[in-house]
């Protein structure tokens, strides 16, 4: 790995160690190399799960195939794409993995969820109280990788957190670390239908702004 490809990928840093609920399916190839897209599930405090999507390349196979239960710590990056269809535009999240191992011994994993990202706001953030007055900022943050290309990953601030990043500008320069969440929620499709989606976000434990937007403001407040 060079220099540039180094600092591209200490920009966005994902580890996570969890379940495996979904096997592997075909997804896409690049220059002849196949990807193939499956899910794991990593418990929260609360006792309930995120569900989250993990793309990985034929080249870990036959050494690490994922099966139903497999329990995988995984390393890599949180990536994102768009998904042209019928029904319109859809913003794909997944964790590209970069490494991937069995687990035998989980306990070994203080917090089998976290990630690290340094980007730019790319839209103004949105400041709001949900219905049990639970303060949040929803911020989009535009994340720099190689060929010219960038990652746009939505991002919610809570409490302390929140009233900080309402006061954010576009293009402020961000450091954020936090743990991937998956939100269900429900969408109407017409009168007599509604689906229910998946939702795909990093909830924020601590975030600072880069030096190069000369101040050292940080904030921090860990949610459960």
């Amino acid at each position: 790995m060079n220099d540039v490809e180094n600092t591209y990928f200490e920009n966005n840093k994902v580890e996570i160690v969890g379940e495996v609920c979904q096997k592997p399916v075909f997804s896409h190839v690049i220059y002849g190399e196949k990807f193939y897209l499956f899910r794991v599930r990593i418990p929260r405090l609360s006792e309930n799960y995120d569900t989250i999507n993990v793309t990985i390349s034929e080249r870990f196979f036959p050494e690490i195939v994922p099966d139903l239960g497999d329990l995988l710590h995984i390393e890599g990056q949180f990536r994102s794409y768009n998904n042209f269809s019928d029904t319109g535009n859809r913003l794909i999240l997944t964790v590209f993995a970069k490494s991937v191992e069995r687990v035998y011994e989980p306990m070994e994993y203080q917090n089998p969820n976290q990630i690290f990202l340094c980007g730019y706001i790319c839209k103004p953030p949105v400041y709001r109280t949900t219905p049990f007055q639970r303060e949040i900022a929803d911020i989009l943050l535009a994340v720099n990788r190689f060929y010219n290309k960038s990652d746009y990953i939505p991002c919610i601030a809570w409490g302390r957190n929140a009233k900080f990043a309402q006061r954010l500008s576009v293009g402020t320069h961000l450091k954020l670390w936090g743990r991937i969440q998956s939100r269900d929620y429900q969408k109407r499709i017409n009168d007599e239908e509604i689906i229910t989606k998946t939702a795909y976000e990093i909830s924020i434990s601590k975030l600072e702004i880069e030096e190069d937007n000369d101040s050292d403001d940080i904030l921090s407040d860990v949610i459960e």
